[in-house]
C-alpha cells in the first residue's frame, strides 16, 4: 500500500490546522494585500460570526485530517474553503509566489477526494432512494 495518501492527508491536515490557529493568534507574519482583498478579509472579520466559523471548521477539519478520522467529512467540508482559497488567490490577491500554498492545498485535495473516491459513491449516486 502506497503511503502517499497518508502522507498528503497529514500535510492537508498541518495546513489546514497550522493557518486556523493563525487565524486566532497571528503567530505567522500577514502579506500585505491589494485594496480588494482587505476590504473582503474585512468583511469576513466583521460579519461578527464569519470569519469564526471559517476558522473553527479549519482548524477542525484539519485536526481530523490528522487524526484520520472521518476524513471523507472533513474533506467534503473543506472543498468550497478550497475552492474560496484558490478563486480569492487568482482574483482578489494575484501573486505568481502567493499561489504555491493554495494550489498545494488544491491539489492535495484532489488527490485525497480520488483516493477516498469509493466513499463518496453513494453520495455521487444520481438516483439514490431513502432507506
Amino acid at each position: 500500500m502506497s503511503r502517499f495518501p497518508l502522507v498528503a492527508r497529514l500535510v492537508l491536515g498541518l495546513i489546514f490546522t497550522v493557518f486556523g490557529v493563525n487565524k486566532f493568534f497571528g503567530f505567522l507574519p500577514e502579506p500585505e494585500l491589494p485594496p480588494a482583498a482587505g476590504e473582503f478579509i474585512g468583511a469576513l472579520i466583521e460579519s461578527g460570526y464569519l470569519w469564526t466559523l471559517l476558522t473553527l471548521t479549519e482548524i477542525t477539519c484539519g485536526v481530523l485530517l490528522l487524526l484520520g478520522r472521518f476524513v471523507p467529512l472533513a474533506l467534503t467540508i473543506l472543498a468550497p474553503v478550497v475552492v474560496n482559497i484558490i478563486t480569492f488567490h487568482l482574483f482578489l490577491a494575484p501573486s505568481p509566489e502567493a499561489m504555491a500554498v493554495p494550489v498545494l492545498v488544491l491539489a492535495l485535495e484532489l488527490y485525497l477526494a480520488y483516493a477516498y473516491r469509493k466513499s463518496f459513491r453513494g453520495v455521487l449516486d444520481a438516483n439514490a432512494q431513502p432507506s
